[in-house]
């Protein structure tokens, strides 16, 4: 008797449903942040800012960054069976699927190493000032940071699941062998907007309804590149 699960399709199955679950966590809680949180910060005063820092953001933000983590570990390891069970990074299921998980790549990076970072001093400050003592200096510039990496990751994130379902239930017809060619344009794209995050503002992301927007547009030319150079 074989079990289903002991087979190459079953672990690529396991570890689909281990990533969809991490998934699901971490990118809950980026939406929590961005859509639900930012808003009642925003209304509520200093010293439910202050309880709301120290005592439950530290562990919305254990929960986001360890989704994060298993996410890009479990979907990296996803990767590395597909070939057993059909399919190829060369093909037209490479291009679509690599096509999220470099957005995807790029959200675990700015979760751990730019908002997780911030945030920890943010966190610090609060600490210290509710003890009696002073705020870190810069915690305003850490914040406008952690903001803009934040809301780029929530802008990622939309192209990102748009890709990550169409690589297995989207057909579209592409002549990988101008692969080349769309990688070094989508990568020139992701890469200005991943540098936005490092470096730059918020521009139309600085709100909800701005940020959901950005989102759909980049989708949309991303599949628009992907038709027309593919």
């Amino acid at each position: 008797m074989e079990f289903a699960l002991l087979t190459y399709p079953g672990l690529h199955f396991f570890l689909k449903w281990l990533h969809v679950f991490f998934g699901l966590l971490w990118i809950g809680h980026l939406y929590y942040f961005n859509f639900t949180q930012g808003a009642f910060m925003a209304q509520a005063d200093a010293a439910t800012k202050s309880q709301a820092t120290q005592k439950l953001v530290p562990i919305a933000l254990w929960w986001f960054r360890w989704g994060a983590m298993w996410t890009f570990v479990t979907g990296l390891l996803m990767l590395h069976t597909a070939g057993y069970v059909g399919f190829s990074l060369q093909g037209d299921w490479g291009v679509k699927i690599l096509t999220g998980g470099i957005f995807g790549i790029l959200m675990w990076f700015n979760v751990w190493f730019i908002i997780w970072p911030h945030q920890k001093v943010i966190i610090q400050s609060a600490t210290q000032v509710a003890g009696g003592g002073q705020p870190i200096p810069d915690v305003p510039a850490r914040a406008a940071r952690a903001l803009v990496a934040s809301r780029t990751n929530t802008l990622f994130s939309i192209p990102m699941l748009f890709y990550m379902l169409a690589g297995a239930h989207l057909p579209i017809q592409m002549d990988v062998a101008n692969s080349t060619t769309y990688y070094i344009a989508f990568l020139i794209l992701v890469g200005a907007l991943e540098f936005n995050a490092i470096k730059g503002k918020l521009g139309p992301m600085a709100t909800v309804k701005g940020v959901v927007s950005s989102g759909f547009a980049l989708t949309a030319v991303v599949y628009l590149m992907m038709e027309l150079i593919l």
